[in-house]
């Protein structure tokens, strides 16, 4: 049994193989709408190692010249983010304890090369509401600690269809990736994990 921090839940298979390649279809048109980029860290202008996206009626990006934020439109072609889809939606629901809807939906594309390194999520304005996170594709390591950089963290592997939920205490709980397992996973035709992550972002 894991020892995850307070606030952590981890919701391994809820996504059944059907409702897996469903949601993929819709990611699929998603990206279409909204075409996957390559963000840069601020000030220093370093490329991220993942390629990631938005729907939603506003989304996460980041670059050089103005960091963190969320804006309407996406920073390439300028374009409305799409819709999240209803599958999204319906699964926020079911697992965010929270009553008003998901606002943004990060869509991060993982090569087996690809790592995210520990951080919070604190560019809301409400942390009321927690963070929601769907896994598709490739299995991970995924690590997270308490709100507090210097805390001990635990480590243990995402597979396709689980869902991890930051809430309450852990919604500022610091996580990150540290490995792709490729070839885990037939659920992507080329291989390679997706990760969605639904939040709200201004206070209701």
């Amino acid at each position: 049994m894991l020892d995850l921090p307070e606030g952590v839940r981890h919701l391994p298979g809820f996504l059944s193989a059907e409702a897996q390649a469903a949601l993929v279809e819709d990611v699929r048109k998603v990206v279409k709408a909204a075409p996957l980029y390559v963000p840069a860290m601020p000030r220093t202008g370093k490329e991220m190692s993942v390629r990631m996206t938005n729907c939603g009626s506003l989304g996460w990006v980041t670059d050089k010249e103005r960091g963190y934020r969320y804006q309407p439109t996406h920073p390439i072609s300028g374009e409305a983010w799409p819709s999240i889809p209803a599958t999204l939606t319906t699964i926020w629901h079911e697992v965010a304890d929270y009553p008003h809807p998901p606002e943004a939906c990060l869509v991060n594309f993982y090569t087996s090369e690809a790592r995210m390194g520990l951080h919070q999520d604190r560019d809301e304005a409400d942390f009321n509401a927690p963070v929601v996170s769907v896994s598709l594709g490739d299995d991970c390591l995924f690590r997270v600690g308490p709100p507090k950089r210097s805390a001990k963290t635990v480590s243990f592997r995402l597979q396709s269809g689980d869902i991890v939920v930051l809430g309450g205490e852990g919604r500022l709980a610091f996580h990150g990736v540290d490995r792709v397992y490729p070839q885990t996973s037939t659920l992507l035709k080329n291989g390679g994990r997706v990760n969605l992550t639904l939040r709200r972002v201004t206070a209701p």
